[in-house]
């Protein structure tokens, strides 16, 4: 079999180069088994009825309607702590441009006119303006301790400064990958009086939506860096803007720069280069190859962000994959299905998350078409498929 692979974006050859001779890749399919992209929107895009799978190279989601394709038993797969090491330089280099005032400084220095001699004099003059400080000994907040806020807190305990994290909904896995120096917080209130930094490292979702804004903003110590790399609208950029130019904040760092941030000349924008690294962008598109590839061929589900994680080694050649509502019967209607199929059970494993439950079946004969189609006809089922 021949799987169609669509491309929305361009995807790093290095990425794609993992898919087998059985992926036909282009950015012009027209009924694609699976979709790979970045950033392109598709929201508003007509779903293939072919569909199976969607792979985005890279981490944020936003850009994609995962509820809408849960619903369709379409499971989207992303790219976690692929990008995180290059965002974490990122961040490392805004606090930098921050406290070091080097954009202001580069700015001052581009604009000097004169002779070598003149040039010294005017720099040695100027230099004054731009003083800043070092990072050892000041308090960085950070928001969010999953694969990238980890690898920012850490750093930033090595290079000699306090760290407070917060993050409710953080594991007992990624807990023990945290320096034992750093501090949590319980609320975010808790930590914005105590920071020098801080920065955001949540995905975009209704609960984080405007976490900092102007009802909180003022809690901040004067002076206090906000970096955000994580996506645009977790900070109130509105809010943000007036408390630098206020002189209430010494800057914003971000890396979603739109009309009002460019207003603000204590603003530092970037164009979105968090993952813009060959590195990152790399390992985005393997990570997400991997994961479709496994998915398309053992049914298996491995960093979907709207489906469980589901993984059972081949015990047979016949498997079978169910997604279904997360209601009860679901797996006994399925059995019965089987059994009057007279298909014998090798192995099963059945998992839900949310509204989605997903089942892998290993059987020990061919699935006839029958049966899916009764499968498919059970009321809640959303897909089933024989590989």
């Amino acid at each position: 079999m021949t799987y169609q692979i669509q491309t929305l974006n361009n995807i790093s050859k290095i990425g794609l180069d993992r898919l087998t001779e059985n992926y036909n890749v282009g950015d012009d399919i027209s009924a694609p088994d699976a979709i790979l992209l970045r950033s392109f929107k598709m929201h508003d895009m007509e779903i293939p009825k072919t569909l199976k799978a969607v792979g985005r190279a890279g981490a944020g989601v936003n850009n994609i309607p995962t509820d809408k394709l849960a619903s369709m038993g379409i499971p989207v797969f992303n790219a976690p702590g692929a990008n995180a090491n290059a965002v974490k330089e990122l961040v490392l280099a805004g606090m930098l441009m921050s406290c070091r005032h080097l954009a202001d400084a580069w700015m001052y220095t581009r604009g000097l006119e004169g002779d070598d001699a003149e040039l010294a004099k005017l720099v040695e003059a100027g230099k004054k303006k731009y003083a800043g400080f070092e990072l050892p000994g000041r308090t960085v907040g950070v928001v969010g301790l999953g694969a990238i806020g980890r690898l920012v807190a850490n750093m930033c305990v090595e290079l000699g400064m306090n760290v407070i994290g917060f993050d409710p909904a953080l594991t007992v896995d990624g807990a023990w990958q945290l320096s034992s120096r750093i501090v949590r917080a319980q609320t975010l209130d808790e930590m914005l009086p105590k920071m020098d930094f801080i920065t955001f490292h949540v995905p975009l979702i209704d609960a984080t939506r405007g976490m900092l804004n102007a009802s909180n903003i003022n809690k901040m110590r004067s002076g206090s860096t906000v970096l955000n790399m994580a996506r645009g609208g977790i900070v109130d950029d509105d809010a943000v803007c007036s408390a630098v130019d206020s002189g209430h904040l010494q800057s914003y760092v971000t890396d979603f720069p739109n009309n009002r941030t460019k207003q603000s000349k204590k603003v530092i924008g970037l164009p979105h280069l968090g993952a813009s690294t060959a590195e990152a962008e790399d390992n985005c598109a393997i990570m997400v190859a991997d994961q479709v590839m496994n998915f398309l061929e053992n049914g298996n589900i491995v960093n979907s962000v709207n489906f469980p994680q589901v993984v059972m080694a081949r015990g047979s050649e016949h498997r079978l994959i169910v997604a279904n509502a997360n209601v009860p019967n679901m797996v006994g209607q399925i059995s019965t299905a089987m059994a009057s199929a007279k298909l014998n059970i090798h192995d099963m494993i059945n998992q839900s998350r949310g509204d989605i439950a997903y089942t892998v079946v290993d059987v020990d004969s061919p699935l006839p078409e029958t049966l899916l189609d009764a499968i498919c006809s059970i009321d809640g089922v959303k897909m089933a498929r024989a590989l």
